[in-house]
């Protein structure tokens, strides 16, 4: 059972890095102002998903509870194609939020990565908001963060 996880981990991880690729492109592109708004409802995103009894199951329905893993990143990176760039905005927002927290205490080797490299983009969002250093703190202690 164990080489059918890893398996399936690995598969997950190959999936995750090729729509990040393309996240991440679109995020480049993006002007400073408008990454500080993705920026914004990144945060609150993740916000959410804390809430949630399954983080990483944001945005997935009910019914679908059982699968390896939920709908949030094909419905986000969906989103993150549309020609309409709100909608656009808040399709990467979402995926860069189930896929924070689809890694984020991943004992997989081989999600890891990916979940270092979301930090990162997370961390040059945070920037890119221009918060004062109190705001961001303030930020980090509240549940949004967690």
């Amino acid at each position: 059972m164990q080489i059918v996880t890893r398996l399936i981990a690995m598969i997950r991880a190959r999936q995750l890095q090729r729509q990040f690729r393309h996240i991440e492109r679109s995020i480049s592109t993006l002007p400073q102002r408008t990454r500080a708004r993705l920026g914004v409802m990144t945060l609150r995103e993740i916000g959410q998903a804390s809430r949630c009894e399954f983080p990483h199951l944001y945005s997935t329905s009910p019914d679908q509870r059982y699968k390896p893993w939920g709908q949030g990143t094909d419905i986000g990176f969906s989103r993150a194609q549309s020609d309409n760039p709100e909608v656009a905005l808040r399709g990467i927002a979402l995926w860069l939020a189930v896929a924070y927290h689809e890694t984020k205490d991943s004992s997989y080797s081989s999600l890891q990565p990916q979940h270092r490299q979301f930090l990162r983009v997370l961390r040059e969002l945070r920037d890119a908001t221009g918060e004062q250093p109190d705001t961001m703190a303030q930020w980090m202690r509240s549940g949004a963060a967690a």
